[in-house]
């Protein structure tokens, strides 16, 4: 909320600038001493070797609903940090760089923990589980697992803050634009989400026994915004992209080479993205 409060020069730059290089510098340290003290011929194998028999359009969909959760897309977060960039930056250049440092984290981070899965015998399906319980575990068993442990924890943590930076920021950028001020709304959306919070926390002991809809109220959340806005959301940016936005306009703001990358760009907003929203949206609520 601090970070956010302070605007885009005065808190989001500056935290982005110093927070994402420690990232990437924790990555690599914890990866070289992951590849070294665990499984990793066993890790490498589990990530890398391919088996095309688990190749299926239900995996097709299920990748393509991970891409708009982790590159945080169809939530207004690149919106909100697109309206502060400078003319002259190509958006397509951004995206391939954007795409490809969300791809290498994501390498970083399997070739940090699956070999320390596999040396302690952990169950690789443990999920969000083999962070919070049983990577732990691996920690306190191996020498100096405290300051491994310390370090993972603290790269957890800043990876947190940058997606909490960036998908409090869009909230804020409309709240300002109705005549807020930033801070008051800073303190508005953050108090909001806190609540929110609050009771997805309760969720697991006191409320219980409140399941709207079979679920939790954590699952109920990660339901309604993960299945059906996201998509309904990206649904809804594309076609206005597509079809709203008139040609010269979105020519200008993507800084394409040629009419050929255009045209293509334009062919896959218009037909090829929708249909495979409407897929992604149709699969997980069940209809496909």
């Amino acid at each position: 909320v601090f970070i956010v409060a302070r605007g885009i020069k005065g808190g989001l730059e500056k935290a982005v600038t110093l927070l994402m290089p420690l990232l990437f510098v924790l990555l690599i340290g914890l990866v070289g001493y992951s590849l070294t003290t665990g499984e990793a011929g066993r890790a490498l194998t589990f990530l890398f070797a391919p088996d095309f028999s688990k190749l299926s359009a239900d995996v097709v969909l299920q990748a393509l609903g991970q891409a708009f959760f982790t590159l945080s897309l169809a939530l207004g977060t690149m919106l909100a940090y697109g309206a502060y960039l400078p003319e002259d930056v190509s958006i397509p250049r951004s995206a391939v760089i954007i795409a490809s440092a969300d791809t290498a984290v994501a390498l970083l981070a399997g070739l940090m923990i699956f070999p320390l899965v596999f040396a302690y015998g952990l169950d690789v399906g443990s999920g969000p589980g083999l962070i919070f319980q049983t990577l732990p575990i691996a920690f306190g068993q191996m020498p100096g697992g405290q300051i491994v442990g310390t370090i993972f924890f603290v790269l957890l943590a800043v990876a947190a803050i940058t997606s909490s930076i960036s998908l409090l920021e869009p909230v804020v950028s409309r709240l300002e634009e109705s005549g807020m001020g930033r801070v008051t709304s800073t303190l508005a959306a953050g108090g909001a989400i806190f609540v929110i919070g609050i009771a997805s926390i309760l969720g697991f002991n006191r409320w219980e026994h409140i399941k709207p809809f079979g679920m939790d109220i954590l699952s109920n959340i990660d339901f309604l915004t993960n299945n059906i806005m996201m998509p309904l959301g990206g649904l809804g940016l594309v076609l206005f992209a597509g079809w709203a936005v008139s040609r010269a306009s979105m020519r200008a703001e993507l800084h394409t080479a040629s009419d050929a990358t255009f045209n293509r760009w334009r062919l896959m907003a218009r037909y090829v993205c929708p249909i495979a929203l409407v897929l992604v949206f149709l699969s997980v609520i069940g209809v496909l």
